[in-house]
Parts: C-alpha cells; sequence; structure tokens
C-alpha cells in the first residue's frame, strides 16, 4: 500500500462512501460557518438578525466574484460569457430582495429588545456592498473618511475598486470594440443610438446594455425594499451607525449606476 492506494478505488465508486475524501462539513467549512453567529443579548430574534446579514454579505462576496468576471469578459470581447454571468447575478439579486422579507417577519418589538446592541454597527459599514458600488461605478472616496473601524485590509481593497475600471468602463470599451465613438459622453449617447436603431448590428450590445439596466434596477429595488423594512421596524428614529436612518436610505434609492442607459429611453 502506498501513493498509488487510490488507484484501487474504481473511478465511478470515488464519489460515494468508499472514497472519503472529503465530507460535505469539511469541504463547506461547516463547523467555522455555524460558529459565527454569536448574539450579544438573550432576545431570541438576534439570530434571526445576524444570520440574514451574515447570508447577504455571502451573496456580496458571490456578486463581487461574478461581477469582476463579468467586466473581465466585457473587455475580452466576450460578450456571450458577460450575458451568461449576468443571468446569476441578476438571480442572486432577485434573493437579495426577496430576503427582506425574512427580516420583516421580525416586529419593531422583537427588533428593539437587542438595537442597542447593535450600536454603533452598522449596515452603512458594509465594505463589500460599497465595493459593489464602486465596481458598478459609482465611486465616493468620501466614505473612505468615514469608514472608521474598517481594517487595513478593508481600506486597501476599497482603494483599489476606487482606482478599477468600472462594468461601465467595460461596456465603453465593448462599443469601441466595435467601431463606435466613445470619446466622450456626446459620442457615447450617439453611440448608444446607433445600437438601439440597428439591432440586426448589435443586437448583442443591445441585450448586454439591457443586463446592465436590470442589474441596476435589481439593486435599486433591493434599496427600496430595504428602506421600507426599516422604516416598518424603527420609523424616522436615527441609524445605529449615526446617520439619519430612513431617511438617508431613501435619499439613495434615486442612485443609478449607468444613467446614460436610462436617458437613452428618452432619445429613442
Amino acid at each position: 500500500m502506498g501513493i498509488d492506494d487510490d488507484a484501487a478505488v474504481p473511478r465511478d465508486r470515488q464519489f460515494g462512501e468508499e472514497g472519503r475524501r472529503v465530507s460535505y462539513g469539511g469541504y463547506l467549512r461547516l463547523p467555522a460557518l455555524l460558529a459565527q453567529q454569536q448574539p450579544q443579548s438573550e432576545a431570541p430574534d438576534e439570530l434571526l438578525f445576524i444570520t440574514v446579514h451574515q447570508v447577504y454579505e455571502l451573496w456580496f462576496k458571490l456578486l463581487l466574484h461574478e461581477l469582476e468576471n463579468v467586466r473581465d469578459a466585457m473587455f475580452a470581447g466576450e460578450l456571450w460569457q458577460a450575458r451568461h454571468l449576468f443571468r446569476r447575478v441578476h438571480a442572486v439579486e432577485r434573493v437579495l430582495v426577496g430576503q427582506v422579507e425574512v427580516l420583516e417577519t421580525m416586529t419593531p418589538q422583537d427588533f428593539l429588545a437587542f438595537r442597542a446592541k447593535l450600536a454603533p454597527a452598522s449596515g452603512f459599514q458594509s465594505v463589500q456592498f460599497r465595493e459593489l458600488e464602486f465596481l458598478s461605478g459609482v465611486k465616493d472616496a468620501r466614505y473612505l473618511d468615514r469608514l472608521k473601524d474598517a481594517g487595513d485590509e478593508e481600506r486597501l481593497r476599497l482603494r483599489r475598486r476606487l482606482g478599477e475600471p468600472t462594468l461601465w468602463d467595460a461596456y465603453v470599451a465593448a462599443l469601441s470594440r466595435r467601431g463606435l465613438p466613445v470619446s466622450d459622453d456626446e459620442e457615447i449617447r450617439e453611440s448608444l443610438l446607433t445600437v438601439a436603431r440597428d439591432r440586426r448590428s448589435h443586437d448583442d450590445l443591445w441585450q448586454l446594455a439591457e443586463d446592465l439596466l436590470t442589474h441596476d434596477e435589481t439593486t435599486a429595488l433591493w434599496r427600496m425594499r430595504h428602506v421600507q423594512m426599516v422604516e416598518r421596524q424603527i420609523g424616522t428614529k436615527s441609524g445605529t451607525g449615526g446617520s439619519t436612518g430612513a431617511p438617508y436610505l431613501r435619499s439613495r434609492t434615486q442612485m443609478h449606476y449607468f444613467p446614460l442607459l436610462w436617458e437613452l429611453r428618452a432619445w429613442l
């Protein structure tokens, strides 16, 4: 018996109990994962609150991975691959919207039973969500100054996002690769009109623009559902992180990642 022991196990049996190379819990690191929910109070709904927000952060991690690949595919001219990955992105974003309903099963009284334990923690401090905004095209360097408790690695990630190309940059590069002018916003407007009016030649670019718009729209829908949930839970109280709470969140619901794609509807 030696290093070639695996050869004795028939290939079609290496995925059953005979293989025993890795367990379900070991592969997913479940003991470590399930140890991360640490309520700070005896309130029964605090576990729900922690779990939902940790799941959000896992989805954010996946979205960053997929959107980076979408961006890279657009830069490489592989528009079919970008569109394929966008279908996954949109599916995840719909799950994000649906998760709000889970939080809304918690009554305001249930939330107030542990809310004081959160301060000054706040969803405003989600570095990954801000990375998603930066990657999508809404970059705000001031956020780094307001992020008091971020670690060095998190700040480095945000600075990298500030300096790297966005999804919009990649789409504009795809327009340019097709020979369409993109030197300024006016030229980009004309190129978008060309794409919209000549679907026979540019349908892939049109469909990709629609994918970008769906990403923008679904994120806006999540922001709106989020602010509605906050208003349902705490009304107009200030946020635990010191923001104005719901009024601040509502002010961001009109934000667009790709304003030129929205304006295009008026030019057609």
